[in-house]
């Protein structure tokens, strides 16, 4: 489902990402970990774009991110992404939120698109905030409405980018038990995260990176109980 060859990126002379090599398969949940200023951040803003990359290349499906920005909306269409701020309108109630991109980018008829967007509400469990205004929301419900905003456009692939670092301790499970939802319905993910327990249970591997490199790669059970690298034992004897 994702590709990501031979990936640079540089801000001026820094560069953030070295040799990026990584695959993702269809249905597989991948939990990127490491170090504040790894790069674990820019590596998943890059998947849709919303990073420019300098080398090398990002494919979805088989088709690398095209630079035009047509090309490039289609592709991105397709791809979900749930950040650490919620960046929903305030201006507009829950569900205007959710039916926003169906109905502006896919051209959706508002019917269909706010029937959609119910059904989301209630599967994500704020259907009864529908009305509200993101405001009038706690961090939680909103994070939550932004992961049903991220599925109205029924994407292939999801997006974490750090979805709970801006919440408090108590709204953290609610958001996290909807992540783990959609990895039961096999949704294609990568999530970025500090949560050591959720990358424990839900993932299908573990990518650690450091210093801009991808370091080590495994499954959850062996990166937890036998890391390779002493750069991921380091890690791990702070967070755990």
């Amino acid at each position: 489902m994702i590709s990501i060859r031979e990936v640079n990126k540089y801000y001026g002379t820094f560069q953030v990402l070295k040799d990026i090599n990584l695959e993702v398969k269809r249905g597989e949940v991948v939990v990127v970990l490491g170090p504040s200023g790894s790069g674990k951040s820019t590596l998943c803003r890059t998947i849709n774009r919303l990073e420019p990359i300098t080398s090398g290349t990002v494919a979805i499906e088989g088709r690398v991110l095209p630079e035009e920005s047509g090309p490039l909306s289609e592709l991105r269409s397709e791809v979900g992404m749930v950040f650490q701020q919620f960046n929903l309108f305030a201006h507009m109630t829950v569900l205007e939120n959710v039916m926003f991109a169906p109905v502006q980018v896919r051209r959706q008829k508002r019917e269909i698109a706010r029937a959609r967007a119910l059904e989301l509400l209630e599967r994500v469990g704020v259907g009864a905030q529908k009305d509200k205004r993101p405001a009038q929301l706690s961090g939680g419900q909103q994070q939550r409405v932004a992961i049903a905003r991220a599925l109205a456009m029924d994407p292939k692939i999801m997006l974490f980018d750090e979805p709970t670092s801006s919440l408090d301790p108590e709204m953290i499970k609610e958001v996290l038990d909807v992540i783990v939802e959609l990895t039961k319905a096999g949704m294609t993910m990568v999530v970025v995260t500090h949560e050591m327990g959720f990358a424990q249970t839900a993932a299908d591997r573990i990518v650690f990176m450091a210093a801009g490199e991808i370091v080590e790669e495994s499954t959850p059970q062996e990166f937890f109980s036998n890391c390779k690298t002493e750069r991921a034992k380091e890690f791990l004897s702070k967070v755990l």
